[in-house]
């Protein structure tokens, strides 16, 4: 029923909102997805800065407020558009609910409304919203009837070390639930790490078979005081500013901090994709970003 959505030879137009550094893009490399022309809409320096030097053929849109209706009839037509819109002020899990958790009328998460408004234009046959599965009900409900499809909530566990748990809307058919490929922070950790990755600071142990498998001592938020065994998933990763809010893991008897590359690793992106910026860019970007094989997969169903 499904196998005709592209034919294997048709090379497609893709549209990505809020593109990062192009985790759909790797998705449609990684799903054998042929494409003739990959518009991108993002405004953060660094993230651009990576994408060009991976995929050096994007097309650059800038800010997807200043997309008009001339620019946009103006692009090849996209076949496909994706897009993660900002989910700061849709997470119920956040630090300072009065400021940040105020649903799609937040100043970043309205921005869900410019996906909306930008897919009406160009009229994609097929599209691919991503966001938080800590959302109200609220707002998920708002996001459904507006795009008129049901999401699939699906956990980054399955196909990586990291838990994260997110909804994907899209009217792609028939997607299912990937295999669990049934891995820990152990399969993805680094053997030889640098040491300004490790911690002096006392902690108390309490054991790998624990999740939290030791308190770190700092003055800082309990969260960021959490160190991981090994033998369990990472939580999820975030956007990061400074301030101890790397993930950190139990290595040979020493906290640390998970390491770019263990980033990559756990959010399925080619190791060293994001070098060429600093450690804090490349945490920040890789926490913003898509798992990619999970974006792998439902993009698969489109052949």
């Amino acid at each position: 029923m499904y196998d005709f959505l592209i034919s294997g030879d048709e090379n497609i137009n893709v549209l990505s909102l809020f593109d990062g550094m192009s985790c759909g893009q790797i998705a449609l490399n990684r799903a054998n997805i042929k494409y003739d022309t990959y518009y991108a809409s993002e405004i953060n320096k660094n993230s651009i800065k990576i994408t060009q030097k991976n995929y050096p053929h994007t097309i650059q849109l800038g800010n997807v407020i200043d997309l008009n209706e001339e620019i946009l009839t103006g692009l090849k037509k996209p076949k496909l558009m994706i897009g993660g819109s900002p989910c700061q002020n849709l997470s119920r899990i956040v630090k300072n609910k009065s400021k940040h958790n105020q649903g799609l009328d937040g100043e970043k998460s309205k921005l869900f409304w410019e996906y909306v408004r930008v897919k009406d234009i160009v009229n994609p046959d097929y599209f691919l919203l991503e966001n938080v599965e800590s959302m109200s009900n609220e707002d998920k409900e708002i996001i459904t009837e507006t795009l008129e499809v049901e999401p699939i909530m699906i956990d980054s566990g399955l196909v990586s070390a990291q838990e994260r748990k997110r909804y994907y809307w899209t009217n792609i058919p028939g997607v299912e639930l990937p295999s669990d490929k049934g891995l820990v922070l152990r399969d993805i950790m680094e053997n030889d790490v640098d040491k300004k990755y490790y911690y002096s600071n006392d902690f108390i142990f309490h054991g790998l078979d624990q999740r939290v498998a030791a308190t770190l001592d700092l003055f800082n938020y309990d969260m960021l005081k959490r160190v991981y065994s090994p033998h369990f998933k990472s939580p999820t990763l975030t956007a990061v500013s400074g301030g101890h809010q790397q993930k950190k893991v139990f290595d040979n008897g020493l906290c640390r901090k998970l390491t770019p590359l263990e980033y990559e690793r756990l959010q399925t992106v080619p190791e060293g994709y994001t070098k060429g910026v600093t450690d804090g860019h490349r945490y920040t970007m890789l926490g913003n970003g898509w798992t990619v094989d999970i974006i792998a997969h439902i993009v698969s169903y489109l052949k």
